[in-house]
């Protein structure tokens, strides 16, 4: 019994094995870290909308497409780190993954110090660029400070927890999340109270950020530690932490491009906002409770996405392109119905979601509306997502970002924005916010076909990360 247990942690050769196994070992284990996830940003919402108020949500939620902004730089060296892991490990060239992971370390170090001397200064005047209203703009600013100043832990813990996935261990990066999820929730409770009840609102949110960052820090040394640890498969020394211009190339290939495509989609949210802002407050906190929720939806999709990218990096590592095949079918297959039953559950029990963060009823209806236009858009999520997954992890992140240009930019910016003109009335002076969700659902229904059409055309089975080296 505590074999099988101790086999759950650790790198998981994927390569072998029925495939529906392999998946499933992975994925459930990313499903629930999802969940905790999800949990883990929810928190700072949810305390801080009942205990601050409803001002201090929109606030901590305005905060959100700027930060991802600064932090896609570091999504994406950890992007690309773990297709190199998956396929180096699946090829079973040890050597080569430890150089791969060392200059990952270095890296992060040096990224993480320029982002965080870029980012700090700049907290006012973006905030100021996305028009934030007068009424949330000090707690937004102060939110805001404080993260950008744990970007370094934010980071690294997304790094290493990618370096552990690409390795096929997504039950340890779980773990940590669960004891983080639990810790933030006592550390916010604690600090938003204290900070609220003493020096204000906008202490209250400080009180949230903090608490927050202190949790970053936690998970992130906990991630790295055990990466360091797995000395069986690699070694991490000065050798493997001097930067390599092939490695760094490939790094730069294949994280870039999925840092573009992240950066897009916050980009054209930023885009967005100041038109968010012009509703009014309280849209902006109904949207940012409704980005909650429908989370919950999404986590499925994001899930099995990250388990076809390591199932497809490893079995191209090892040659085994049928075996590809045969696991995107299953994926698919496994996405789209746990995407089903999140969005059934959601749709039932919904408003009592929405309740975790805001008591005010115009808000819960407001959001449960936003909610029930979007369900076309979870079931095509299922289908992109999943093909979009096995092509990061054959290495083509290019392709993918183009598809997502298209999504982002070129369709949804003007979709969105004529959609919110054009449903201008007496009852809505600045559109009607139910069609920042109908832009959403027409591209991204747009997006699907052209996915489908990039799949089946095949370049992605030529980019291989292993192939790619043995040209060199």
């Amino acid at each position: 019994m505590f074999s099988k247990f101790k086999s759950l942690f650790g790198a998981q050769d994927m390569t072998v094995g029925r495939a529906s196994t392999c998946l499933w070992k992975f994925a459930i284990p990313m499903l629930i870290s999802n969940i905790a996830q999800m949990l883990y940003s929810a928190a700072d919402m949810a305390i801080v909308g009942h205990i601050v108020g409803d001002g201090a949500l929109g606030a901590v939620g305005a905060t959100g497409s700027i930060q991802n902004l600064f932090l896609v730089f570091l999504m994406a060296v950890g992007a690309g780190v773990t297709v190199m892991v998956a396929q180096y490990f699946g090829a079973k060239d040890y050597e080569r993954l430890g150089v791969a992971i060392g200059n990952a370390f270095t890296l992060m170090i040096a990224m993480s110090v320029i982002l965080t001397a870029v980012a700090v200064p700049l907290t006012g005047p973006l905030l100021r660029v996305t028009r934030t209203n007068s009424d949330i703009f000090d707690m937004a600013y102060i939110y805001l400070f404080i993260l950008f100043c744990g970007t370094a832990a934010s980071g690294f813990y997304n790094v290493m927890s990618g370096i552990l996935r690409g390795l096929g261990d997504s039950v340890f990066p779980l773990i940590v999340l669960l004891i983080t999820v639990v810790l933030n929730v006592i550390l916010d409770l604690i600090f938003v109270t204290i900070f609220n009840s003493h020096w204000g609102a906008v202490a209250g949110v400080a009180g949230a950020a903090t608490a927050t960052v202190i949790c970053q820090i936690f998970s992130a040394v906990l991630c790295t530690l055990r990466v360091l640890r797995m000395k069986n498969l690699f070694t991490i020394s000065k050798a493997t932490m001097k930067l390599q211009t092939v490695i760094v190339k490939q790094i730069v290939r294949l994280g870039l491009p999925t840092g573009i495509q992240m950066a897009v989609m916050f980009l054209s949210n930023i885009v967005m906002q100041p038109f968010m802002m012009a509703m009014g407050s309280a849209v902006v906190a109904a949207q940012v409770a409704t980005m909650r929720v429908d989370g919950f939806a999404v986590m499925p999709c994001q899930a099995f996405s990250n388990a076809a990218s390591t199932f497809t990096g490893q079995n191209i590592g090892a040659g085994k392109m049928e075996r590809v095949k045969k696991g995107s079918t299953t994926t698919l297959i496994m996405c789209m119905g746990f995407t089903v039953i999140m969005v059934a559950a959601i749709l039932i029990w919904g408003k009592y979601l929405f309740a975790l963060f805001t008591k005010t009823d115009e808000l819960i209806n407001m959001g449960m509306g936003f909610i029930k236009i979007m369900v076309p858009a979870y079931i095509i999520m299922a289908i992109n997502m999943t093909y979009n997954g096995v092509m990061r992890g054959a290495g083509d992140s290019v392709g993918t970002m183009w598809i997502s240009l298209l999504m982002n930019v070129i369709l949804k910016i003007p979709i969105t924005l004529g959609l919110i003109f054009a449903s201008k009335s007496d009852l809505w002076p600045q559109g009607n916010p139910d069609m920042f969700m109908w832009g959403m659902v027409i591209c991204m229904a747009i997006g699907l076909v052209v996915t489908l059409v990039y799949y089946r055309i095949g370049k992605w089975k030529t980019k291989g990360v292993v192939r790619a080296r043995a040209r060199a």
